[in-house]
């Protein structure tokens, strides 16, 4: 589905700048995030040009994807090296039609898709006693083994710390008290918005 017109790029003035991404800014990237995944199923291009300096700047995010409720797609850049605007559209995409747990988004899909976008801050070091719930998402590595969970999913699912080392763990491919034996351990926050959201 194209974005409605109220939240269409080409309606919208030039966003602000700022470290928090205003209403207007979000309206800009659920959009592109919608048409991106609109645009592919209609095979054609659209402009992945930032429409301000903010949304120019290299930045992380994930998009996921709900379909009726439920979980449609999730894909996403952890490394800040491409503009947030390009890295939206892309990684919606990537959500839509290349996530191997699920078969590609449809046509008939799409028009009911709700997106959710979580932008990255960059990773930090972290102690395991300092992780927060709510507040930090997780990367575990060890080796050739690398893990991510999002801040919101422990508390989707009622986890608490040590539950979500866990999980990062094994998300990570690892035993579940990898972060206790030798795993790297660190942490970045996320803002995350998405079309169900009624704050802007």
């Amino acid at each position: 589905m194209s974005p409605p017109p109220e939240t269409s790029p080409a309606s919208l003035s030039a966003c602000t700048q700022g470290r928090e991404f205003s209403g207007e800014e979000r309206k800009l990237l659920l959009a592109v995030a919608h048409e991106a995944i609109q645009s592919s199923l209609e095979h054609r291009d659209i402009s992945l040009d930032a429409p301000c300096a903010h949304l120019a700047e290299p930045r992380g995010a994930f998009t996921t994807l709900y379909y009726r409720g439920e979980l449609r797609g999730c894909v996403g850049y952890v490394a800040a090296t491409v503009p947030l605007y390009r890295t939206v559209a892309e990684t919606a995409r990537g959500a839509a039609f290349e996530d191997s747990r699920f078969w590609p988004v449809t046509r008939d899909e799409a028009s009911e898709l709700k997106i959710s976008l979580s932008v990255l801050s960059r990773l930090s070091p972290i102690h395991p006693d300092d992780v927060e719930i709510g507040r930090h998402g997780l990367v575990v590595t060890l080796g050739i083994y690398r893990g991510l969970l999002l801040p919101q999913v422990p508390v989707e699912h009622g986890w608490d710390r040590v539950r979500f080392l866990d999980e990062t763990c094994r998300k990570a491919g690892l035993a579940s008290g990898a972060w206790l034996s030798g795993a790297a351990i660190e942490a970045f926050t996320a803002e995350v918005f998405g079309d169900n959201d009624l704050s802007f």
